[in-house]
């Protein structure tokens, strides 16, 4: 055995045993019930991205759950100006790069154009519902 492998082989065996040591404590802590808890959030709670109010999506109009499942479908989307990035020029959503959120229309029945109601998606999957043209913003959650 060369000179340079035989400090290799010792590092990797010290580090098996350390493993194997850590792993048989971790079993014998959980055999009784002298392990300090832990905290964990409910299993319920919607994963958040930002502090803004919160709809759900059975509070949500129709017409804004139609655009979430063509979300979900990679469209085809309504109109031409569906899927482009949306600015945040307001800065009521949370401060993410240029090119991180993008706007989907939610039609309004009886408007005679787009109306005011809009999807913001994010990149990191996150999704916000206004219904006053980004006067305001919801999060919206399952």
């Amino acid at each position: 055995m060369s000179k340079r492998v035989r400090p290799v082989l010792v590092a990797l065996a010290t580090l098996v045993v350390a493993v194997a040591a850590t792993v048989i404590l971790q079993q014998d802590g959980s055999d009784n019930n002298t392990s300090t808890p832990t905290a964990t959030a409910p299993a319920s709670e919607p994963s958040r991205h930002s502090d803004l109010p919160t709809v759900s999506v059975q509070e949500l109009p129709n017409e804004a759950v139609e655009v979430l499942a063509l979300l979900e479908d990679d469209g085809p989307f309504a109109y031409p100006q569906d899927g482009g990035i949306f600015q945040n020029r307001e800065g009521i959503l949370p401060s993410r790069g240029s090119s991180h959120y993008r706007e989907y229309t939610v039609e309004t029945p009886g408007s005679p154009d787009r109306g005011a109601r809009r999807i913001v998606a994010g990149a990191d999957g996150e999704r916000y519902y206004t219904d006053d043209h980004y006067e305001s913003f919801r999060e919206i959650v399952s």
